[in-house]
């Protein structure tokens, strides 16, 4: 990581903290990524969070929401989508 002067930012009303851009590029962060944040002595560390399997879950639910289908259909989509690719490959059907 590229080394970058200490940068100053004021903690709002509501506890919110901008990140300088430079850092948020530097690091790799974007809107609305989650963040883990670990108190060290006086300081805190401020790290990227991978998805853990029940975010992955909301994330995906909030997909199919967003495109209004059903798991169902999107079960069916996904074996015909699945079949095509097969056809595609070996020129049959798979059933």
């Amino acid at each position: 990581m590229d080394t970058v002067k200490v940068a100053v930012a004021e903690i709002k009303a509501r506890g919110q903290l901008t990140i300088p851009k430079k850092i948020r590029e530097m690091s790799h962060l974007e809107e609305g990524q989650i963040v883990s944040i670990i108190p060290v002595g006086d300081g805190l560390i401020v790290t990227p969070r991978r998805l853990e399997l029940d975010e992955a879950r909301r994330e995906i639910r909030k997909v199919i929401k967003a495109a209004n289908v059903t798991v169902e259909e999107l079960l069916e989509a996904l074996q015909e989508e699945r079949d095509r690719l097969y056809q595609e490959t070996y020129g049959k059907t798979t059933c």
